[in-house]
């Protein structure tokens, strides 16, 4: 049980990693960093398809994570 749960926090892990280096760049530079924060903080960039999909993977993936971080260490300390 332990070392499948292992394998599956490797698997999340990866695929946080790939999931997160396929989205694209919220700024581009400077001007961005300025202008991106104000944009982002009023809604006018919004998520569509693709974009909408990977934001949404990472949010489940990186819980998925987490939670069988946590698992995995309770399994490991007994």
């Amino acid at each position: 049980m332990e070392i499948f749960l292992k394998i599956l926090l490797v698997v999340f892990s990866v695929g946080l990693i790939a999931v997160v280096l396929l989205q694209k760049g919220k700024s581009a530079g400077l001007s961005g960093a300025i202008t991106g924060g104000a944009e982002h903080l009023f809604g006018k960039t919004k998520a569509r398809g693709l974009d909408l999909f990977l934001q949404r993977l990472t949010v489940g993936l990186a819980v998925g994570f987490f939670v069988l971080a946590l698992v995995v260490s309770y399994f490991v300390q007994q």
